[in-house]
């Protein structure tokens, strides 16, 4: 009996531990996750088959690159880069790079402008306009609410900017605990150089990322990393204010978009490992996602951001036409934007020392 009696006792003592620890860390998790269940995404056949082509990059920089996370280019063909340790460099034609402005912090998505400058999207900051002479803060706060991690910028022929705020909640430092939410607070956002305000095109998305628009500027796209989908929102023409799903269900989360040389294509970079079975199982749980919020280092145990990358060709319907990955990160992983320019596509990345530049010649279609 007195057996009995102890292991009971044990048993009471280990619940209630249990009980308290999952109490504590409801408490103090940094969340208020909604679970999230996926469909599948499109089957690694056809357009999306393994191929390993991007193992045959050829390497930008190297060393000289810290993280580059999206390329743009000017009138000139000079290529332009934000990377990690704060400058903006670029490329001139010799191949030979330039440390061109140091604008601080951690500089994401850019573009040269018609007027030559370059707009830059800088997370805690807001946007900002670099030329020769300045850095200056075009956006900071849309209607009292800050632009906390703005992410990524195009111009229209008449001036006006859209960007994205990926997350009005968390920081780029923590963006990772916007995915495991699954709350949507990202926005699209509008500069009008002409009033020189900032009005809300479209909220509550999913990490708003990678932004382009079409050859007729008649839409814009917007990614949402942790929906898996790109939107398709009419800024012109009958569908003006209109959202539809351009594409959904991809193997990746998409981070930047860029029209392709045709103007009637874009191509999406996909961040694969947020895809892995593990995390989709996670993805489904609240407590699973306290737990991996409260502990993010145990996200690397179960594949989140792993070397797999892949970068994807849609056509101006949302199909799928063409992809080129690497695997299992051989020679360049996490790629987080592809640009095309002449028979070339350039890809920024977040865990590389260098830009990646592939020859797409013999694979136009």
């Amino acid at each position: 009996m007195d057996l009995l009696i102890n292991r009971l006792t044990a048993s009471i003592l280990v619940a209630g531990c249990l009980v308290a620890w999952f109490l504590q860390l409801i408490a103090h998790s940094p969340i208020s996750p909604t679970p999230l269940t996926l469909q599948h995404s499109y089957k690694q056949e056809g357009p999306f088959a393994k191929n390993n082509v991007l193992q045959a990059v050829e390497k930008l920089g190297e060393g000289v690159l810290d993280r580059p996370e999206d390329t743009a280019v000017d009138s000139q063909g000079l290529i332009y880069t934000a990377t990690q340790d704060g400058w903006i460099k670029r490329m001139h034609s010799n191949g030979s790079w330039e440390d061109w402005k140091m604008v601080g912090s951690t500089p994401l998505g850019l573009t040269v402008s018609k007027s030559g400058d370059v707009l830059v999207c800088m997370p805690n900051q807001g946007l900002l306009k670099v030329n020769d002479d300045q850095i200056f803060l075009l956006a900071s706060e849309v209607n009292g609410i800050p632009i906390r991690l703005a992410d990524a910028v195009v111009e229209a022929s008449d001036g006006s900017v859209y960007f994205s705020d990926a997350s009005t909640k968390f920081g780029y430092d923590r963006f990772f605990l916007d995915l495991l939410e699954a709350k949507p607070h990202g926005r699209l956002l509008k500069y009008d150089p002409i009033t020189k305000k900032t009005t809300v095109l479209l909220d509550g998305l999913g990490f708003a990322n990678g932004v382009a628009l079409s050859l007729e500027e008649d839409y814009i796209l917007i990614c949402e990393t942790w929906k898996f989908r790109c939107l398709k929102h009419w800024i012109k023409g009958e569908k003006l204010g209109s959202t539809e799903i351009f594409i959904e269900n991809l193997p990746g989360g998409p981070d930047n978009i860029n029209i392709a040389a045709d103007g009637r294509s874009y191509w999406i970079a996909l961040i694969g490992g947020m895809r892995s079975r593990p995390l989709e199982f996670v993805y489904r749980y609240g407590i699973l996602k306290h737990i991996f919020a409260t502990y993010p280092y145990l996200l690397e145990w179960i594949g989140f951001m792993d070397n797999q990358t892949m970068v994807v060709k849609v056509g101006e319907e949302g199909e799928p036409i063409i992809s080129f990955d690497d695997s299992n990160g051989k020679v360049i992983s996490l790629v987080t934007s592809a640009m095309e320019v002449e028979d070339y596509l350039y890809l920024g990345s977040l865990n590389a020392n260098f830009l990646g530049r592939l020859s797409i010649d013999k694979f136009r279609i």
